[in-house]
């Protein structure tokens, strides 16, 4: 009992903080707040007496919030200004949407005033209509003007927003997906990519490839295309130079350590005996043994391969209409190729563990320059990722 009681109580004040909440809303103007809080809270459960407040509060925010929507439609039709075509259709969407989220919750009655509660709904379908046509009239003529008097790429990419909303507002009106693909085409930053070598070292060619396989590096700007390759008749807005400055490669080392380890360790045993020679036994009779120990030396011998290549260049990009450079990148990468082996002289059970396993390696060929360059560059290709990414040309 103390329990239902606790939770009654609990449950009475969630419902008290609800309702005030929602009539706060109501009361500074935030209708649909108000009405999708109480819609909520009905949908539950319409006849719980709990719920009754907000019916009341539903049907003055819903009578509120019409109201002040049909003054708003007015106002912008009144002003004349073709630009409100969209907050006209969307407006007329919100009064739709509003009545669809209560008609399923109908009929609701207010017990206390001993009548259903009145909700005045209208079919809004023909002035959405008209307001959609307006709205496609409007954006269809004004990317189309965009399009023809377009000075700038940004010209182009704004006709581009708009005609895809307009494909998404009203499908393959006009010759709009003709017009979608001609804004992107205008709008694109068309960027040739080359590569130089400045050193006097070889670039693996299979680098060079993956390198400037752009496709591999997910690049997010839609506004940008690249090529490797020239195109015919295609007029570039930028170009992106990838210059390798210089390459250096260390000379192959082989650097030895020497360890000396010292251990003892068990050797046998010897049984116990007394003064007299005799064996000594324990209680059951067992002869007594003790460990014997031995001392053990061994000399370990590490080597140590080793063999760097750094690579170090930079990535410019040139608008090629101004002639001039707008950004510059560092591009850098090191590639270490470093083996550890080992050999013993000696009894190899003075040896730990760690040391022991090293035993079982030996030297390997060092790789080519070619092959270290081709190495290091797995970490350009990030650098030249993160970089493609980075770059904006607006």
């Amino acid at each position: 009992m103390k329990k239902f009681l606790l939770f009654s109580i609990i449950g009475l004040l969630l419902s008290c903080s609800g309702v005030k909440k929602t009539q706060e809303a109501l009361n500074s103007g935030n209708y649909m707040t108000a009405i999708n809080k109480a819609v909520i809270n009905i949908a539950e459960n319409k006849t719980k007496k709990s719920n009754q407040t907000y019916i009341v509060l539903l049907e003055e925010g819903y009578r509120k919030n019409t109201e002040r929507e049909l003054q708003h439609i007015k106002f912008l039709k009144k002003d004349g200004n073709p630009a409100n075509f969209e907050e006209i259709f969307n407006t007329y969407d919100r009064l739709k949407s509003v009545q669809e989220s209560i008609r399923p919750l109908l009929p609701l009655y207010i017990q206390d005033e001993n009548r259903k509660a009145q909700f005045s709904f209208k079919n809004y379908d023909d002035e959405i209509i008209a307001a959609k046509l307006d709205l496609s009239k409007y954006l269809y003529t004004k990317a189309t003007t965009l399009l023809e008097d377009a000075l700038y790429k940004s010209d182009y990419r704004n006709a581009y927003t708009d005609l895809n909303y307009l494909q998404e507002l009203n499908p393959n009106y006009k010759n709009v997906v003709a017009k979608i693909e001609e804004a992107y085409q205008k709008g694109l930053d068309y960027v040739i990519v080359e590569m130089t070598n400045n050193t006097d070292k070889v670039i693996p060619r299979r680098l060079e490839d993956e390198l400037l396989n752009l496709n591999t590096y997910g690049l997010n700007n839609n506004w940008t295309e690249y090529h490797t390759n020239r195109i015919q008749n295609q007029i570039y807005d930028y170009q992106m130079e990838v210059s390798f400055q210089d390459i250096n490669i260390s000379p192959e080392q082989i650097s030895e350590k020497q360890i000396s380890k010292e251990r003892q360790i068990k050797d046998g045993y010897t049984f116990v005996e007394d003064r007299n020679g005799n064996v000594v036994s324990d209680s059951l009779g067992n002869s007594i043994k003790i460990d014997k120990f031995k001392t053990v030396k061994c000399d370990f011998y590490q080597f140590t391969q080793f063999k760097s290549a750094q690579v170090t260049g930079v990535v410019n990009f040139i608008d090629l209409k101004k002639q001039q450079k707008i950004n510059q990148y560092p591009l850098t990468s090191q590639f270490v190729f470093e083996h550890v082996y080992a050999n013993y002289d000696g009894d190899k059970r003075a040896l730990d563990n760690n040391l022991v396993s090293l035993l079982q390696l030996a030297r390997v060929p060092f790789p080519s320059n070619e092959q270290m360059v081709y190495d290091a560059g797995e970490d350009l290709k990030n650098n030249l990722k993160n970089i493609l990414n980075n770059q904006s040309f607006n």
